[in-house]
């Protein structure tokens, strides 16, 4: 008979600090706001209640705006953001996130409870808290 191992979960793993910004800022504007910056990853907040998150990453600052040599003074979130953005429950087994990760070609998601953000969850993340207690 097979037996269960411990389910490492999301919320296991996840970061609870995030940076959640106004769509109207500048590019600018969102870097100096930032208090978490090693999450590289900035969550674009709902506009009201019928809206949805989106997600800016540094990535999509330098290919969008740096590689295109535009001016982040001039570019508005809104305007690089992806949405809306998909999610991960906190109680997900991180088996399932990482291979939504795979099918999705994502490397990070916000993590909602009761439609709030309320963490960051990433490949590394997964893997270096994941492991943890297999290494232990």
């Amino acid at each position: 008979m097979k037996t269960l191992k411990n389910i490492v979960r999301v919320r296991d793993v996840m970061k609870f600090d995030v940076d959640i910004v106004d769509g109207m800022l500048t590019v600018t504007e969102a870097l100096k706001s930032m208090k978490f910056p090693d999450t590289r990853t900035l969550i674009v907040d709902k506009r009201h209640a019928d809206d949805e998150y989106g997600v800016v990453m540094f990535r999509d600052m330098a290919k969008k705006v740096l590689a295109r040599d535009y001016s982040p003074n001039r570019v508005n979130v809104y305007e690089i953001m992806s949405k809306p953005v998909l999610s991960v429950y906190p109680e997900m087994d991180i088996r399932y996130c990482t291979r939504l990760f795979d099918r999705f070609g994502l490397s990070r998601a916000p993590v909602l409870e009761d439609q709030k953000i309320i963490g960051l969850v990433s490949y590394t993340d997964i893997v270096l808290k994941g492991f943890a207690s297999e290494m232990e």
